[in-house]
């Protein structure tokens, strides 16, 4: 190997030093400094093979992408599938994973297909997103309720979901089914702004024979606040072969019947602030605002 002349010309003795100062954490400049070597080319062959002291590398904020995208690559994903999932450009994704291995190449119908599903994903991401800022808005918009506005909405939640008199079958009973656990605590808290008071309460559960009964009896009894021995007898719907349910998976709880022990004169309060407030309603306003 040549050397340069002069105070160059001792190569592997200015490299034994070199190597021990890196060794010892010093960064090239101070090598530099300290050997008096100011030509680069000379001062990196001094120190080949020697990797660099941590504290001199500086942090580099897609050393994750990197990773991500040699991993991908390795799983045999395209230049083009990496962009989309990491959403860096194509060089930089060569420059990362160039000493890999070239996956298979894939049918092009294939490639469109996986292209078209990751923007689809994409999309869905995209207005999930919108439906959830949208909502959150709008829970914004209602304050504190007042007793007005529940005494309004429980009445109109009642003839909605509630049990009602029919002329050919007189049942004066106040009886409300509801699966949604928001509509109950709704409904309960309408009820005790009646003053009605708990121990006029009484809950049964209704639920698919093919779900987790107990765990539904607990979950109910756990949300209206009372002991699971409270609980009337569970009623049991035996399953159709023939259909096809939808409402299943942990999540499924069955309904809450909540009945209200003799209720015949509040059944017909509530019937007349359901025809009081029909009566009560004025044609909207023809330019269609709320």
């Amino acid at each position: 190997m040549t050397h340069a002349p002069g105070k160059y010309a001792d190569f592997e003795g200015l490299r034994e030093q070199a190597v021990a100062l890196r060794r010892a954490g010093y960064s090239l400049r101070q090598i530099r400094n300290e050997l008096k070597i100011y030509n680069n080319d000379i001062l990196n062959q001094l120190v080949k093979g020697e990797p660099p002291p941590a504290w001199t590398k500086r942090p580099n904020a897609k050393d994750d992408l990197r990773e991500k995208a040699r991993e991908l690559r390795l799983q045999g994903w395209t230049y083009d599938r990496i962009q989309m999932e990491l959403g860096c450009s194509k060089s930089s994704i060569s420059l990362w994973v160039r000493d890999l291995p070239k996956p298979e190449r894939r049918d092009p119908t294939e490639q469109a297909k996986l292209a078209a599903r990751k923007r689809w994903e994409h999309e869905l991401a995209v207005r999930d997103e919108k439906r959830q800022r949208t909502k959150a808005a709008a829970a914004q918009e209602i304050s504190n309720v007042s007793d007005r506005d529940l005494f309004m909405v429980g009445v109109a939640l009642y003839w909605a979901e509630g049990s009602k008199d029919k002329p050919y079958d007189r049942r004066e009973n106040v009886l409300f089914v509801n699966s949604d656990p928001g509509v109950i605590k709704l409904y309960l808290a309408w009820l005790r702004l009646l003053g009605v008071e708990r121990e006029r309460l009484q809950y049964r559960v209704m639920i698919h024979m093919t779900a987790d009964v107990e765990g539904a009896e607990r979950y109910w009894a756990d949300l209206v606040g009372v002991d699971v021995s409270r609980l009337q007898k569970t009623t049991i719907k035996k399953h159709n072969p023939k259909t096809v349910r939808k409402n299943v998976g942990d999540t499924y709880r069955g309904c809450l019947v909540i009945r209200v022990s003799k209720g015949a004169d509040l059944y017909r309060r509530i019937e007349g602030w359901w025809t009081g407030l029909v009566s009560g309603v004025t044609t909207p306003p023809t330019s269609g605002k709320v």
